[in-house]
């Protein structure tokens, strides 16, 4: 499957497990397959919900800064990728 860098990993927060991600191609979208790639990260999920400022969207856009729910331990600077069709 192709796939297209979507974002990049700001900053994780632990005990909600939540991924601040700034969307910097593309778009992202509830139901959306990202995949998570770091130097110590390779996992994917799909998304729940999309926040910002703690109110949930439909769609996050280039420059949008967004929280994601995350399954697992993502770090600074991991990028961010989703398959495109």
């Amino acid at each position: 499957m192709p796939e297209e860098q979507v974002g990049v990993v700001v900053k994780f927060f632990a005990k909600p497990s939540v991924a601040a991600i700034e969307v910097t191609g593309g778009t992202i979208k509830p139901g959306d397959l990202l995949k998570y790639k770091g130097h110590t990260t390779d996992f994917e999920e799909a998304v729940d919900s999309v926040e910002m400022d703690n109110q949930s969207i439909e769609e996050a856009k280039v420059g949008d800064l967004v929280g994601i729910k995350v399954k697992e331990r993502v770090r600074e600077n991991d990028k961010v990728y989703k398959e495109t069709a």
